[in-house]
């Protein structure tokens, strides 16, 4: 970090991001790729546009991987081979992160010191290896940790296992560490604050963006004869991974609800679910399908495999409804991006969500997941005549207040901070103190 004459620290030059587990490449809905893989492409690419050079590395997950990939202009990838190519779940990777540590320092070393301005690590397993690069190279370490063990904890769906010991060890050390703790939303750095000990004035809310000149309201019927949907149809629509904390299972039950109360809705309803399986859903993925047709719905069920960014706004521009019922969400971009291109949202009162998704406005929020609270909300969104577009139009307006660019600038402004208070505490600023008189 370079300091100005007047002792004031200036913007990072260069910023090194960690993302251990997930790399930025990957296609988001599938995987360990999801929200966080969209967050590190889109913030990285608007700071290096406002002429920051950024470095994200990540776990070499193939020996096709070349070591470095140019993202966009002014954004590498750095592969670092830590541990076998493939085989490795999540939680395995704590016994790599020595090696994926070593890699990371040993790139910096061919530099001068000074190279990285400021470490932003994603995710508490990047956050102990960020932990180690704050202290070596000596430049603050941001911290996000997008979704925290005792929250997920505290709120498990049915088959999902809780998170391991070690990882609640690791983000506590991680909090105690980070010179500063990005949350999503205020309730997640009041999380971070009562359930971790964080030091409040070490803690900010930066909320998440979404990119709104890909996501933008369209023709709904051109989106139905893309995805070759009936253009009359009543859309239910589910994007993410297929897991328990997700939640896909809970709209598939509340379509089957909507389908006992009213039988006629058969010939015009389709769920499309639009993603593939990912964490513990690995474990059955053909769950889904199989409750489908326990349920008897087999026929309204339509499965897309995980979409590119281009092809999402299809799906949202098709849907009546986005269904969001995650168990945790730390924010929930999906909600953000349905809503962007004009469709209301249907999500769980968890987590970010009541940030993401403006209540009675743009959408619903359910307090529960019972397949009857969420038969209720979806039908009064989709099968009220009018209330589909009315909210939809209130939909845009709301994305509209978020972007990336100011969650771009709001990082950057949070990495000089950080800084300034590193170097003040090293010793590298001298304050000027008003001369006794």
């Amino acid at each position: 970090m370079t300091l100005a004459s007047d002792g004031a620290t200036r913007r990072p030059r260069r910023v090194c991001l960690l993302s251990v587990h997930t790399s930025p490449l990957e296609q988001p809905g599938t995987g360990d790729a999801g929200g966080m893989n969209v967050y590190i492409v889109e913030t990285a690419t608007r700071m290096a546009q406002r002429g920051v050079d950024v470095e994200i590395f990540t776990r070499a997950t193939s020996s096709e991987n070349p070591p470095v990939v140019e993202l966009a202009p002014g954004v590498l990838v750095r592969h670092v081979a830590a541990g076998p190519f493939e085989g490795l779940g999540k939680n395995d990777l704590p016994s790599q992160l020595c090696a994926f540590t070593a890699g990371v320092l040993r790139t910096e070393a061919r530099h001068e010191p000074g190279y990285y301005d400021v470490v932003h690590s994603h995710y508490w397993l990047s956050g102990q290896a960020g932990w180690l690069a704050r202290d070596r190279w000596g430049v603050p370490l941001v911290h996000s940790a997008h979704t925290l063990a005792r929250v997920k904890n505290a709120a498990l769906a049915d088959g999902d296992p809780p998170e391991p010991m070690v990882r609640v060890i690791g983000e506590d050390q991680v909090v105690a560490e980070a010179d500063r703790l990005i949350g999503n939303t205020d309730e997640e750095t009041r999380q971070l604050v009562e359930l971790y000990g964080a030091d409040p004035q070490r803690t900010v809310a930066i909320a998440p963006g979404v990119d709104l000149v890909r996501f933008t309201p369209g023709d709904r019927a051109v989106s139905r004869s893309v995805l070759g949907l009936p253009p009359d149809a009543i859309v239910l629509a589910f994007v993410g991974r297929i897991q328990p904390l997700k939640a896909p299972d809970v709209l598939l039950r509340a379509a089957a609800e909507l389908l006992r109360r009213d039988p006629a809705l058969r010939s015009r309803l389709v769920v499309l679910v639009a993603g593939g399986p990912s964490g513990s859903g690995l474990a059955e993925p053909t769950a889904l399908h199989e409750l489908g047709a326990s349920l008897g719905i087999t026929d309204v069920l339509r499965f897309l495999p995980p979409q590119t960014r281009e092809s999402l706004a299809h799906v949202y521009r098709a849907a009546d409804v986005a269904a969001v019922p995650s168990y945790n969400e730390s924010f929930g971009l999906v909600a953000l991006e349905a809503q962007a291109c004009g469709t209301p949202v249907v999500a769980a009162q968890v987590g970010g969500l009541p940030v993401a998704v403006a209540h009675e406005r743009s959408g619903l929020l359910v307090p529960g997941h019972r397949a009857e609270q969420w038969a209720d909300a979806l039908a009064a969104v989709a099968c009220v005549p009018g209330r589909r577009d009315e909210m939809g139009a209130a939909a845009v307006r709301h994305a509209r207040m978020f972007s990336w660019d100011r969650t771009a600038d709001a990082l950057l402004d949070t990495y000089t901070e950080a800084a300034a208070e590193y170097a003040e505490r090293q010793g590298l600023v001298v304050r000027p103190t008003t001369p006794v008189r």
